[in-house]
């Protein structure tokens, strides 16, 4: 998520736009909080998304 401009992260874009702007993954990311070691959380989202 650092690598990310701030305005483009999915809690700072949820607090802006509401959640209907945000997919299920970033969703889910926020929800998760933080990623793992070598995975950010945004990617370990996905995982999960439904398809």
């Amino acid at each position: 998520m650092a690598d990310l401009p701030v305005s483009e992260r999915p809690r700072e874009r949820l607090l802006r736009l509401g959640a209907t702007a945000l997919s299920d993954a970033e969703l889910v990311g926020i929800l998760l909080g933080a990623g793992r070691p070598g995975v950010n959380v945004l990617t370990l989202a996905q995982v999960y998304e439904p398809a």
